[in-house]
């Protein structure tokens, strides 16, 4: 059987990303290919319960290197129980962050060290890399601004101020830069069309 493929979409605050992602299931099906959704923290009974405590409460709740620790917790159950069986049965995987979102919000956001991040990454993902991570970009004020117009302030990390969410900015795109060989950025402004275009244009051209 085909090993499917793993596409994860990474990005700011208000970047969109949610409502691409569902696009893009919506149009991957249309073209055959059986694909599933999932997101982080979660997408796993065990991952969802992690996300609960490491998302809630005060913005200072947990030290850099305890949320690190939480959001690689998540990862390895879903991983295991959702991930992995999927693309080992041949299916797409469409995922809503993933480890590029450590990097960025525990790195350069939280302040936890890169080689301690890349080392639980090894250890905990291993293989199972995306074959194609798609990051939107849009100035950060404008992000913040489409998360407070729609209500999306839902966890502790929206109320880390700005710079918080410049460094995540900053890192995501040096990020494609160091993983170019998986990685698309993605212009997030204008309308939904115009960004789930500049999407599809990305799978086709890595993917299909």
């Amino acid at each position: 059987m085909t090993h499917g493929r793993f596409i994860t979409f990474e990005g700011g605050e208000g970047a969109g990303k949610s409502t691409q992602v569902a696009r893009l299931l919506e149009r991957l099906r249309e073209h055959g290919i059986d694909a599933i959704r999932t997101r982080e923290p979660g997408g796993s009974t065990g991952a969802e319960e992690i996300r609960n405590i490491a998302l809630n409460g005060d913005a200072g709740r947990w030290s850099p290197l305890t949320e690190t620790m939480l959001m690689f917790a998540a990862r390895s159950d879903h991983l295991e129980k959702t991930i992995r069986p999927a693309l080992e049965a041949g299916r797409w995987v469409v995922c809503d962050r993933f480890a590029d979102s450590s990097r960025a919000y525990q790195g350069a956001g939280g302040g936890a060290p890169a080689d301690f991040i890349e080392t639980l990454d090894a250890a905990i993902v291993g293989d199972t890399q995306p074959d194609l991570t798609l990051i939107f970009d849009l100035p950060v004020e404008v992000g913040l601004e489409r998360a407070f117009g729609r209500g999306l302030f839902e966890t502790r990390f929206e109320s880390k101020g700005l710079e918080f969410h410049e460094r995540l900015r900053r890192r995501f795109l040096e990020i494609a830069q160091e993983k170019s060989e998986r990685c698309v950025v993605i212009d997030a402004t204008g309308d939904e069309e115009a960004v789930a275009a500049r999407v599809w244009a990305a799978i086709e051209g890595r993917l299909l």
